[in-house]
């Protein structure tokens, strides 16, 4: 009897927390409906800061793809954000800009 008050406390624990989960995040209202934006993160904490260009830039031709991205976590995740003219490529400019946001 003990183990299935057990397992209905932890079932109940585990609806109380995806619950919370669900209901955290930012949302925005429009004429469309509502936009609930939620985030985990990378998983991944920079130990220092963003590598020089260069050394993202491993074929030299003065852009960084997306398979070059992946020598750095941080744009890989962003890399979208970072290519701001969605040519799917990241220039130095767009690297610079993306690499001092706040």
């Amino acid at each position: 009897m003990n183990k299935v008050i057990a397992s209905i406390a932890v079932v109940a624990m585990a609806a109380c927390s995806a619950s919370v989960m669900a209901q955290s995040g930012t949302e925005y209202r429009s004429a469309d409906g509502l936009l609930t934006i939620r985030s985990a993160g990378t998983g991944y904490t920079p130990s220092g800061p963003a590598p020089d260009f260069g050394q993202l830039d491993t074929n030299g031709n003065g852009s960084i793809d997306a398979s070059e991205a992946l020598g750095y976590k941080l744009l890989a995740n962003d890399f979208r954000m970072a290519d701001s003219n969605r040519d799917g490529r990241v220039s130095k400019r767009e690297y610079e800009r993306w690499s001092t946001m706040p």
